[in-house]
């Protein structure tokens, strides 16, 4: 068995005139991060890989979720290829976690995540939120042969205000 648990990263500002790639979290956002992050201990396994886009918002988001969920910000892997907004390319940076590996996290971008939530789970979200967390587990022992799983659970800030 394999758990992917997928966060989109919080709010994000455009206030600045800024790179999208360099773009920091708003106030909301950072609220939103720590309400979700705060709320769903108890769906995450004891043990797991930790990805996150090496974008300023996303990796924001991931370091929030480490304070609050007491993992190492040094466990984190910031990759710049998770700054896709293509479900494709994330779905082939998700196949590519080695199988010593069960449980990933990976923090990242929206078109990218919510198609790929509709592709490979089985709860069709229209617009995964901001700071949203869905939690996946696909029956298989191989990252490269995963298809459509079950959708364990779902939290968005709204879910929780």
């Amino acid at each position: 068995m394999k758990q992917l648990i997928l966060v989109r990263h919080a709010k994000s500002s455009w206030d600045a005139p800024l790179h999208d790639f360099d773009r920091p979290l708003t106030s909301r956002g950072i609220q939103d991060a720590h309400l979700v992050s705060s709320n769903i201990s108890s769906h995450l396994p004891k043990t797991f890989l930790v990805w996150s886009s090496a974008a300023k918002r996303a990796a924001e988001t991931a370091i929030i979720f480490a304070q609050n969920l007491s993992f190492p910000i040094e466990s984190i892997l910031f990759k710049n290829e998770l700054y896709t907004f293509d479900e494709r390319k994330l779905e082939q940076i998700i196949k590519s976690c080695s199988n010593e590996y069960d449980h990933l996290i990976v923090f990242g971008h929206n078109e990218a995540i919510t198609n790929f939530v509709n592709k490979f789970g089985d709860v069709i979200i229209d617009n995964v939120s901001t700071s949203g967390f869905v939690n996946i587990v696909f029956d298989t022992l191989n990252w490269n042969s995963i298809e459509r799983g079950t959708t364990k659970k779902v939290v968005f800030p709204r879910d929780l205000k």
